[in-house]
């Protein structure tokens, strides 16, 4: 009896010490990622050339134009005042890790990392920071986040005797593997790949065991993302006005916000069998050497099948959604993965069982760059559209019979 009541006491013990866990995780404040040492803290500044007096773009317009011109019409441009990135921040109750990417010079933030309170990192002891900049602020992954590295000027062209004296970044794509890459080596934080980290889906689907963090980066690992190859195309320019014409890039970084951008990463069409009325509409990765869509979960590709009558009424159709979906609590889990790896082809097909009403057959694809159910939690009143097409055609129903 005594053996029964203690087996008994030691198994409630269990369950309330688990019931109790879960709740903890359930309410807990959410880490989605490791804060790797990359970007932990903002970017230090105090060794910056003494000839740059703001660290802003116009000071690097005043030479660099064309550049400066091209990178304010990026989202890199509104990494900090882009209002869906304001919504969300301030939803998850404006963790300090994410302005190491949004806002990365230290001269950008209010404040100074001193140190940590955890050894997560998420958790930083703050002080005032007497150099912050608030106009510098709102120029988010401005220039200088990029071009500035350890007191000097990088560029892909090495030049001592420029006005300031320019180091020759050793691969282009090592700026992009800072934020584009988050950890996530802990039991309980991800599986699989991080929500941002585009480069680890290249290295997955490159048939290679995906990255941990920038600092298991090889350089010939991060020479071979390819990164500005697609994101940054090249052009024949000057680097100043009247200077020698050289091969540069273009600082443009356009993705999931440009329809030409993911059209180009997709190759579609759309056919259909007359003597069996079938169609099929077929998807192919053919441009991304990452997944379609990426970054962030709630972006995702819609695809609609439609019969249609005479009138252009819906008399049947077919939805699909290739969409990464994330079980994020009590543990961040991903449940399934429908989106498109590099190279990959997808076909949905649609057989008409009574084709006698049907007069066409459509097919739609759209690119959802929020998720309306996560646009509603959050409370982000959008004044532009957060789904676009990028692909629609309609096909007649060929009748063989009488």
């Amino acid at each position: 009896m005594i053996k029964v009541q203690r087996k008994t006491l030691v198994i409630t013990a269990i369950l309330l010490a688990l019931m109790l866990f879960l709740g903890w995780r359930l309410v807990r404040p959410m880490q989605i990622f490791v804060a790797s040492p990359a970007f932990e803290r903002p970017i230090d500044t105090r060794a910056a050339p003494a000839m740059l007096k703001t660290l802003g773009a116009q000071e690097c317009a005043s030479c660099h134009r064309e550049f400066y011109d091209e990178w304010h019409t990026t989202i890199h441009s509104q990494a900090w005042t882009d209002p869906y990135f304001q919504a969300d921040w301030q939803f998850d109750e404006s963790p300090q890790i994410c302005m190491n990417c949004h806002i990365p010079l230290d001269r950008q933030q209010e404040h100074k990392v001193l140190g940590f309170r955890d050894s997560e990192k998420w958790d930083p002891i703050l002080a005032p920071n007497l150099d912050f900049d608030a106009e510098l602020q709102h120029e988010g992954v401005t220039c200088n986040v990029c071009h500035l590295h350890n007191g000097r000027i990088l560029g892909v062209y090495g030049d001592n005797s420029a006005p300031h004296p320019v180091e020759r970044i050793d691969n282009a794509n090592r700026v992009c593997v800072r934020c584009h890459v988050a950890s996530g080596e802990r039991w309980d934080t991800f599986f699989r790949f991080p929500p941002c980290g585009t480069v680890a889906e290249i290295q997955t689907s490159q048939g290679k065991e995906s990255v941990k963090g920038v600092n298991n980066l090889s350089t010939d690992t991060i020479a071979a993302l390819g990164c500005v190859d697609c994101h940054m195309p090249l052009l024949e320019r000057p680097l100043v006005p009247g200077g020698k014409v050289r091969t540069t890039r273009r600082h443009l970084w356009r993705g999931g916000h440009d329809p030409a951008m993911v059209k180009q990463a997709l190759t579609i069409s759309f056919e259909g069998t007359a003597d069996e009325h079938r169609f099929q509409l077929a998807i192919t990765n053919s441009g991304a050497a990452h997944y379609v869509p990426t970054g962030t979960p709630d972006r995702h590709l819609t695809v609609q099948l439609r019969v249609l009558d005479v009138q252009g009424n819906v008399l049947k159709e077919e939805s699909h959604l290739l969409k990464r979906t994330v079980m994020w609590r009590p543990f961040i889990i991903d449940l399934w993965d429908t989106r498109l790896p590099r190279g990959e082809r997808r076909n949905y097909n649609l057989t008409l069982s009574d084709p006698k009403q049907a007069f066409a057959v459509e097919a739609v694809v759209r690119y959802h760059l929020l998720d309306e159910r996560r646009r509603r939690r959050i409370g982000y009143q959008n004044r532009e559209p957060i789904a676009y097409e990028v692909f629609r055609q309609r096909l007649p129903v060929t009748r063989t019979g009488p």
